[in-house]
Parts: structure tokens; C-alpha cells; sequence
């Protein structure tokens, strides 16, 4: 089965970890309130609990081309956890399975870029910080 396909113009978020259903409000609240226009699909479907970077992999190849999303950012344990509510981003194109995270108050303006191809993941990727989170671009980009 496909990936949920998220709606025009928007990420899709796919809720992996369902453990607290306050801490999932929170990311919700975090992204919608960054962002002026909607950026998020949220998707909270019990088929994904505790699926990873292999099993999103795995969904998407199975689609069929015109089904296919280019990314994906997981909602995971990490996410649910830390007050920075980082999410999860997964390549699913130029190189499935590469990943970042990104807090949840900077997905708006992340998921706005992706999405008119104003820059690329991996543009975001390799501007991650030591431990793998997008905090922003150097100065003289």
C-alpha cells in the first residue's frame, strides 16, 4: 500500500509513535502556528506505529509512479520527546533514505522550499548540524 499522498502544496508528516497524544497535538500546534499558509499533511494512522526510515522505503517502492511523494517527515519517539519537536525528514527520491531533522517550528518554511523546488533536500541535508538537524543555513549561502 502507498504512501498517503499529502495534499497540494503541502508535506506529508506521518505519525510513527503513538505513545502521547499530547505530544502529537504539540507538533501539530508548532507547525501550524509557523506557518501562513498550510504546509503539513498530518497523517495519524496506527499502520505506521514504530515504522522507520527502511519501512517508509519500502511503502514507497511499492507505489506506482504517479503515487509517489519526493518526501516525508516522521513524527517519531525522538520528535514526540524533545522539546524541539524535531521531525524526522526521508528522502524519497534523489537518495532514498537519506535523512535530517528539522524542529517543527522551522518545517513551514523547510516544506515551503521542497515543495516549489526552491531548494532541494539535499541542500538542507548538507547544511545539518552535527547531530543531523537543519538549525539553518551559514551565513554567505
Amino acid at each position: 500500500m502507498p504512501l498517503p499522498r499529502p495534499d497540494h502544496l503541502t508535506s506529508l508528516i506521518l505519525r510513527t509513535d503513538f505513545d502521547d497524544e499530547g505530544a502529537w497535538d504539540a507538533v501539530c500546534a508548532v507547525v501550524e502556528a509557523g506557518a501562513e499558509h498550510p504546509r503539513a499533511t498530518f497523517v495519524s494512522d496506527r499502520r505506521f506505529a514504530g515504522a522507520g526510515v527502511p519501512a517508509v522505503l519500502a511503502e514507497e517502492a511499492a507505489a506506482d509512479a504517479d503515487d509517489r511523494v519526493g518526501d516525508v517527515f516522521l513524527a517519531d519517539t525522538t520528535t514526540m520527546s524533545d522539546p524541539e519537536r524535531p521531525l524526522l525528514a526521508v528522502d524519497l527520491s534523489y537518495k532514498p533514505g537519506r535523512t535530517f531533522r528539522v524542529p517543527a517550528r522551522w518545517f513551514p518554511d523547510v516544506a515551503a522550499h521542497l515543495g516549489v523546488a526552491q531548494l532541494t533536500f539535499a541542500d538542507y541535508a548538507d547544511a545539518a548540524d552535527g547531530s543531523g538537524t537543519f538549525r539553518g543555513f551559514a551565513e554567505g549561502r
